[in-house]
């Protein structure tokens, strides 16, 4: 909710800046959109200078494509650009001058993909499903990038977590929350964690949920311990669990119920695309959870929030 002080002058800017990484968690909270950035910052200051700049891009994009100063200040237009701007960090590094470009250029370039998601979404026999937009055009113009600088990609630094099975379960829990950001940090996934926990109990609890889940089911279909510590064996089922349980669906003891098979379709869906050398960035939530938005269409007793 943004008040009108909030849609005038460089207000909507700066709130976009701050709303936009809570948002790539479903949420309007300054606090939590600070400890989202912190994250990025732990990491390093460069991925942290990314993400501000292809927040800022994104939230241009939005407004050129005629998304109102509220829509921009409440962060929905730059959560996108957020996370385009630590793709092309984990890519491509931060230390050319291009580097900060491609991250603005992609982040205005979330604003018409944006849009195009919506119309579809709203113009189309899919409009009864609500849908939303979510990440998708994060992981669209993240993939364009990627795929298109492939000679330029540079070496991530060797994960120093450990790989004994009950250290790497519990490191998990909070790797899994901070490679939702591409970031491979127990502190940042902390930090980010503590956020969620702030804007509310349900948020960080559904998200707690969806980090474990997911690892047991990695661990499950025999992920290496490795893979499980530094969270990349289901990072999406994080989102998963919050966009079920207490964000698209209205809260209750079925949503929470609802959520717990899609949280193991996720990770499924998350090793399976690693398996085969796919980018897979945060799409096996995105799947997922629009699929199961459709299903619970026709549940009794699920409600649409």
């Amino acid at each position: 909710m943004t008040t009108p002080s909030e849609q005038t002058g460089l207000a909507p800017w700066g709130f976009a800046l701050l709303r936009g990484p809570s948002q790539i968690f479903f949420q309007v909270n300054v606090i939590t959109g600070l400890l989202v950035l912190a994250a990025f910052f732990i990491a390093d200051w460069r991925m942290g200078v990314l993400a501000l700049i292809g927040a800022l891009g994104g939230a241009l994009g939005g407004r050129a494509m005629g998304y109102p100063p509220s829509n921009v200040a409440s962060g929905m237009q730059s959560f996108s650009g957020t996370l385009v701007g630590a793709a092309v960090f984990a890519a491509l590094g931060g230390d050319e001058w291009w580097c900060y470009a491609l991250a603005f250029g992609g982040g205005l370039l979330t604003g018409p993909v944006t849009w195009l998601i919506d119309a579809l979404f709203s113009k189309t026999a899919l409009k009864k499903y609500n849908l939303p937009y979510t990440t998708a055009p994060f992981v669209i113009v993240a993939t364009i990038i990627v795929l298109s600088t492939t000679s330029l990609a540079v070496s991530s630094s060797p994960s120093d977590l450990p790989d004994e099975p009950v250290q790497a379960f519990f490191l998990s829990l909070l790797t899994n929350v901070s490679q939702v950001v591409l970031v491979d940090n127990p502190f940042a996934g902390a930090a980010i964690l503590l956020g969620l926990f702030i804007a509310s109990w349900r948020v960080g609890l559904a998200g707690l949920l969806g980090s474990a889940l997911g690892s047991l089911t990695a661990i499950a279909m025999g992920e290496q311990w490795s893979e499980i510590a530094n969270g990349l064996a289901n990072y999406s089922g994080v989102l998963t669990a919050i966009a079920l349980c207490v964000t698209f669906l209205k809260s209750s003891t079925a949503s929470w119920l609802y959520s717990l098979p899609w949280i193991v379709v996720t990770a499924v869906v998350t090793l399976l695309m690693h398996r085969l050398g796919l980018e897979t960035y945060t799409w096996p939530y995105i799947l997922t959870t629009w699929v199961a938005l459709i299903v619970a269409y026709s549940v009794k007793g699920l409600d649409r929030s």
